[in-house]
């Protein structure tokens, strides 16, 4: 299991059982690991009552196939976890540009526009 999420009160618990801060996958990393397997991630963090909230909305127009295909890409990310949780806090890894530091990102953004060749 992945996340248990239940109200307590007025309150969202979020567990991941026996996981901790260092080891634990977090939703952005979950998120960016089904683009690995051809997903668009899906809205993180909303609504923020609920902490690590992962929301997944889809269209009409999907099928029960592709719908399927998520929730199995979803279960192998679960297992991946337990397994080996680097490979998930390091996606995308099979993209064409990688895992992104984010808070090097924030605090040092690279803003010049550069002229593809």
């Amino acid at each position: 299991m992945l996340v248990a999420v239940y109200r307590h009160g007025n309150q969202a618990v979020n567990q991941q059982p026996g996981a901790t801060s260092a080891t634990r996958a977090r939703t952005l990393d979950i998120a960016k690991r089904l683009i690995d397997d051809g997903f668009y991630p899906p809205t993180v963090y909303w609504p923020r009552v609920v902490e690590e909230c992962l929301m997944a909305e889809p269209t009409e127009t999907e099928d029960k196939e592709t719908l399927d295909h998520f929730a199995a890409a979803l279960h192998a990310i679960a297992r991946e976890i337990d397994a080996d949780p680097a490979l998930v806090k390091g996606a995308p890894r099979e993209t064409l540009v990688g895992h992104i530091d984010e808070t090097r990102a924030a605090r040092q953004p690279d803003l010049r526009w550069r002229k593809a060749e």
